[in-house]
């Protein structure tokens, strides 16, 4: 008998359910679309437009049992030539080819072309003319001769010293091969050329010298080889071309590179300086041997002082530095008589990495104080997030305008005034530059993505680790990548905004695309969706399994879900596959009472189902207080546990005292309807204010948005009442639109009533 007495209380409630939705529906008049389509939720899995999982790129975002990468060995004999300003090379290229297929011809970078005389570079610029123009400059864009840029390629040999046929195709080379490079082999080519190095303060670029006044010029040099393109079982050749933006595609190897320049230069590069000793003096050495020791301070190894006495001067005599790498993927090298050099240990894991800064004495004295100390922290942070840095050294370099990277090396911008001042500005430019370009060492130097194709993978995987880092350095240090800084980019004009999954030359805005953009997404995952632990984790996942690697996009989204048992496809669609934005906000608050009187509207839908509101059994209701249904005498309840007689008896039948004591007194109901103006599903964060002042915090999944994409309605319970509430109070969820953020609705002052404000003070 009482197991159907249950039964039957469980039919009538759900009959009560059912009746209450279907009552709803027909409430709000909803019509029923009869036209078919396919789906658009929001939530759908990105199965379409992910590549299908191989035996190379598994479905868990790892590589596969089948995964290859070519490896590419370099020899090079380098000669600079400081009072001409050319570069001069000859280079052994021992090329293994590991893939599954036979190689008919081999692809070639040549970068340096984007500067040669018929560069097709500079023809699809657009734009009127420049704010200003130094002499030269003018010169060289309107009166003069362009600039004689560009690889000079004086011979390609095979092992035997026989010509191999090849052509140019702007920035690439095609080397068509005397007999077919079969799988598993390996074939040698030889290379000879040679190159005018430019002035990149005013051609712009990656790298080439930077002219002082006293006559001196410091190098910077990178891309200076032709350096052999990426092939894999993703793109085959990657070969697109270079147009100055689109950074590169690279395969690791081993290099042994010999560099001759003038005796009296200081020079550091890729790999390890293997004849240190001979080109220090042996003062200089002296300190570089206890700066090897030295973990709390930088040691000078090359002073100011000593640099000095070398400017006025050049000398006609030369000297070889040689170096070897294992397992990088290109070199840099940084040479001049300008260069002061301080470096200091650091403890990554079991091994010691030394810190070095190389500057001209116009970055002093802000680069001897802060440059070393940001590489330092780089290292430290980026290893505990990602992995151990695997290298034996890590150098920042000061040039003019610059912000690179290459393994082990970078360069950096920041300058002081010719008094020896300098702005917070330019001191946390210089900071934040120095985070981010050491920082490239992970990304992509060792997670090597395709940086032609997808910018972010490098810049915004970047720029989101290098955010961590300066938060460590310095407390509310202005780092970008906060998702706070790309609202105004996100409901910007839709014709100049590019989804992020976007190849990187056809982007208008580059930097809020591919920093920015992504750095702001992957900073939700970490505080708002997954949480520091989860993503943590997953984040180290990808960059371990993919170290020293070529990942895919879909190897990054893949590797994220699989190391967090969290389904993400909804915001890798909406934020890195769409230009859809973030906006969320309060629509309509409504008060409720409870009450043990049945509303009208439970009443009609009694009636509407033909059954009485005594059939449901004793029962109580919420009521509108602006609707008609509410009557005065329903605030009588204060406490609804003690006030109402069916909840009391309830509650004294099923809890002992001591459970009761720890049920909230719950007497104020609120109906809040969230609205999404906004095309990407996100998380809503929601802070409920009480008129005591305390607030709670209340998180709703983005799956809240699962069934519908334009409003929701949560009921909130609480024993306090509730004042004020606020959608994402700490901006983390790039909202774009706050004035929709608040009940009661907040005034919202533009960035001009703001600027007024602060002015008036």
């Amino acid at each position: 008998m009482k197991y159907f007495i249950m039964k039957k209380i469980v039919l009538i409630l759900s009959l009560f359910l059912i009746a209450n939705n279907l009552f709803s529906q027909s409430e709000n008049n909803q019509q029923i679309n009869k036209q078919g389509h396919y789906n658009t939720n929001k939530f759908k899995q990105l199965k379409e437009r992910f590549a299908t999982p191989n035996s190379y790129h598994t479905a868990s975002g790892a590589p596969g049992k089948d995964y290859y990468q070519q490896k590419v060995d370099y020899k090079m004999d380098i000669i600079l030539d400081d009072r001409n300003q050319k570069i001069y090379g000859e280079e052994t290229i021992t090329y293994h080819n590991n893939s599954t297929d036979n190689l008919e011809y081999l692809w070639v970078q040549l970068d340096q072309n984007i500067r040669a005389p018929n560069s097709k570079t500079p023809d699809i610029k657009v734009g009127g003319p420049g704010v200003m123009y130094k002499p030269k400059k003018f010169v060289q864009t309107f009166l003069g001769k362009p600039f004689d840029g560009g690889f000079k390629i004086e011979y390609v040999k095979d092992n035997n010293n026989n010509n191999i046929s090849y052509v140019i195709n702007r920035t690439m080379m095609r080397i068509d091969l005397p007999n077919v490079l079969k799988a598993g082999e390996k074939t040698i080519l030889k290379i000879k050329w040679w190159y005018n190095i430019p002035d990149f303060t005013l051609q712009r670029g990656r790298s080439g010298y930077e002219p002082f006044k006293d006559g001196n010029k410091a190098y910077v040099i990178a891309q200076f080889y032709p350096r052999m393109a990426v092939y894999n079982n993703v793109e085959g050749w990657q070969n697109m071309q270079f147009w100055g933006r689109g950074e590169f595609a690279l395969e690791f190897g081993d290099y042994q590179v010999n560099i001759t320049t003038p005796a009296d230069h200081i020079l550091d590069g890729t790999g390890h300086l293997l004849n240190r000793k001979e080109m220090l003096t042996k003062k200089q050495y002296k300190r570089y041997e206890k700066a090897m020791k030295s973990f709390d301070k930088p040691i000078v190894v090359v002073t100011q002082k000593e640099v000095e006495k070398k400017e006025s001067s050049f000398s006609n005599e030369t000297k070889t530095w040689k170096f070897h790498a294992e397992k990088v993927r290109d070199f840099a090298f940084a040479s001049s008589r300008k260069y002061i050099l301080d470096i200091q240990a650091v403890k990554i894991g079991d091994k010691v990495v030394m810190a070095e800064s190389i500057y001209p004495k116009e970055g002093n004295p802000l680069w001897e104080e802060y440059s070393t100390k940001a590489v330092v922290n780089t290292l430290k942070v980026y290893s505990d997030l990602l992995f151990d840095y695997p290298y034996h050294k890590a150098i920042s370099v000061n040039a003019k305008q610059q912000g690179m990277e290459y393994p082990m090396i970078c360069w950096n911008y920041g300058r002081v005034r010719p008094d020896g001042t300098y702005s917070t500005r330019t001191r946390n430019g210089m900071i934040a530059v120095i985070h981010h370009e050491v920082g490239h060492n992970w990304f992509p130097m060792i997670v090597n993505s395709d940086e032609r194709q997808w910018s972010w993978m490098d810049e915004g995987l970047n720029t989101f680790t290098e955010l961590l880092a300066e938060q460590n350095f310095e407390k509310d240090f202005p780092s970008r990548g906060f998702p706070k800084d790309v609202t105004e980019y996100m409901s910007g004009d839709q014709d100049k905004i590019a989804p992020i999954m976007s190849q990187g030359n056809t982007v208008y805005n580059h930097g809020k695309n591919a920093y920015s953009k992504p750095a702001a997404g992957l900073y939700m995952l970490r505080e708002v969706i997954l949480g520091h632990d989860l993503f943590d984790k997953a984040f180290s996942t990808y960059a371990k399994r993919w170290k020293f690697k070529h990942p895919t996009p879909e190897d990054f989204f893949r590797t994220m879900e699989d190391a967090s048992a969290t389904d993400l496809d909804w915001f890798w669609r909406g934020w890195f596959y769409t230009t859809d934005f973030v906006d969320v906000g309060v629509k309509e608050v409504k008060s409720y009472v409870v009450t043990t009187k049945p509303t009208a509207r439970v009443k009609r839908m009694a009636k509407a189902y033909g059954m009485k509101v005594e059939d449901f059994g004793p029962a109580m209701f919420l009521v509108n207080t602006e609707s008609d249904d509410f009557t005065e005498d329903m605030l009588a309840v204060k406490n609804p546990s003690t006030d109402i007689k069916i909840l009391n008896d309830y509650l004294d039948k099923n809890f002992t005292a001591e459970e009761r004591a720890k049920l909230k007194s719950t007497s104020n109901f609120y109906e809040i309807t969230f609205e999404k103006p906004g095309g990407m599903p996100m998380p809503i964060i929601v802070d409920y204010i009480f008129e005591d002042g305390t607030k709670e915090r209340k998180y709703y999944p983005a799956q809240i948005w699962r069934y519908t994409d334009n409003e929701v309605i949560k009921l909130y319970a609480s024993d306090k009442k509730v004042v004020r509430i606020e959608i994402d109070p700490e901006e983390l969820t790039a909202d774009v639109d706050k004035s929709n953020n608040s009940w009661p609705k907040k005034e919202v002052k533009t960035k001009f009533e703001q600027f007024k404000s602060k002015t008036k003070k």
